[in-house]
């Protein structure tokens, strides 16, 4: 079977911060247009600073990043993020702070992006507080408007690193549902940092998982073929569902595993 071409790709890419190897041996990763690819691993491995270099706030210290056969540079709309810790704007409300993120498109009239800031303030369950100031809600809320935020702008590479961390766990399994839907309907391909076995397992196309740092590859699952493409609470419940996650936390282990996990 062919493979599809690669849409984002890390070419022979090493990371280094002062005399700290972050990535240290040359890191080749080819990500198709539309994949859902999580990056799993231990606190510290180097996934976030992976995902960083994609955004364009961490340059490669060797090596290079391509999005559609071009060097990644400079953040920007292409490349849309959501960072663990919250990042509003606390001059504005939450309705506006949404809408801040479309400030770029062009493409968009005035009511359009009014229409996309009120179709996601409801998405992450925020209707309520549209006219309220960041100060004024909680911070799993700010968490909510900073995900709306850059659904919102509608970025080409979805990039997000921890986003759902500081959300209780219902709201949690509950943006997990809508994000996986989003992502699916609208084929937007998405990088998701986490070091949550069951979240990843749940989100994922495709699983690269990392060993301690300096970043290094343990294993690359694909989780399609192993769970199948739906995502529903049935699927969260299933056997398979179970013993891939189980299989997934023995190899951060260190444990022996399955062949059909190993790549």
């Amino acid at each position: 079977m062919e493979q599809p071409s690669p849409y984002l790709q890390f070419q022979n890419v090493t990371k280094c911060f002062g005399d700290v190897p972050v990535v240290q041996q040359p890191f080749n990763l080819a990500i198709p247009a539309g994949q859902f690819t999580v990056f799993l691993g231990p606190s510290g491995c180097g996934k976030t600073t992976l995902m960083r270099m994609i955004g364009g706030l961490d340059t490669p210290s060797s090596g290079e990043i391509l999005l559609q056969g071009a060097p990644v540079g400079e953040p920007d709309i292409r490349r849309g993020m959501v960072f663990q810790s919250y990042s509003s704007f606390p001059w504005l409300t939450v309705r506006k702070n949404i809408e801040f993120g479309m400030r770029f498109r062009r493409d968009l009239s005035v009511t359009q992006k009014k229409e996309r800031a009120e179709h996601f303030l409801k998405l992450v369950g925020l209707g309520d507080f549209a006219s309220s100031y960041p100060s004024r809600i909680s911070g799993g809320m700010r968490q909510r408007v900073a995900i709306a935020r850059t659904l919102a702008a509608n970025p080409d590479v979805l990039l997000m690193d921890e986003p759902f961390g500081a959300l209780d766990a219902n709201l949690r399994e509950d943006l997990q549902f809508e994000l996986r839907k989003i992502q699916k309907n609208s084929g937007k391909t998405t990088i998701f940092v986490t070091h949550d076995v069951e979240e990843a397992v749940f989100l994922a196309d495709r699983i690269i998982v990392f060993g301690p740092r300096p970043a290094r590859v343990i294993a690359d699952v694909d989780v399609t073929s192993l769970i199948g493409p739906e995502r529903n609470e049935d699927v969260r419940d299933s056997e398979r569902f179970f013993h891939l996650r189980t299989e997934i936390l023995h190899l951060l282990r260190g444990r022996e595993i399955k062949k059909s996990l190993a790549s």
